[in-house]
């Protein structure tokens, strides 16, 4: 699959099959976040994958639960405050890894939706989780075999985009 390919037709799957990705496979999808590039190298990236009822109980901390509730996993992306040097680049950095774990996932046949209006409760769902005060919560991406019929995608015509 092309590259370009890949990126114009995924599409954020709110609906999901019964089964539960390999192990194997959703450490894969997480090694390609790891592989975007962040400023210095500095990695500042930490995951977390939940599953069962620890997923399930997440699903109270966002209006979109229901997305959650249907996934069958889900991964929690994280900033590493102890190992960040610039907030601003480190926090674009994370939007990197999380676009190359949605474009892996989509070449796997997994679909993903990427979830960011949890963190209206950020400081509940890190507490919920059990994570230290150095990893901040900066999104969480479903993850499971999509149910048949998502959407087509459209966009707006690039020169739309373009400042002249």
């Amino acid at each position: 699959m092309r590259i370009e390919d890949a990126v114009k037709r995924r599409r954020s799957i709110r609906r999901y099959g019964k089964g539960l990705p390999d192990e194997g496979l959703i450490i894969k999808i997480i090694e390609a976040g790891t592989w975007a590039p962040s400023g210095l190298n500095n990695q500042p990236w930490k995951f977390k994958i939940v599953k069962g009822k620890q997923k399930d109980g997440l699903a109270e901390f966002t209006k979109y639960g229901k997305i959650l509730e249907e996934a069958p996993a889900a991964i929690c992306v994280f900033l590493d405050n102890g190992s960040t040097y610039s907030r601003e680049k480190d926090i674009m950095a994370i939007g990197a890894s999380i676009e190359n774990m949605l474009l892996v996932a989509y070449e796997s046949g997994l679909g993903t939706c990427w979830l960011g209006e949890i963190l209206n409760r950020r400081k509940e769902v890190e507490a919920f989780l059990g994570t230290d005060k150095d990893h901040e919560l900066m999104a969480v991406v479903t993850l499971g075999y999509p149910s048949p019929g998502a959407a087509k995608g459209c966009r707006k015509n690039v020169k739309s985009f373009i400042l002249k």
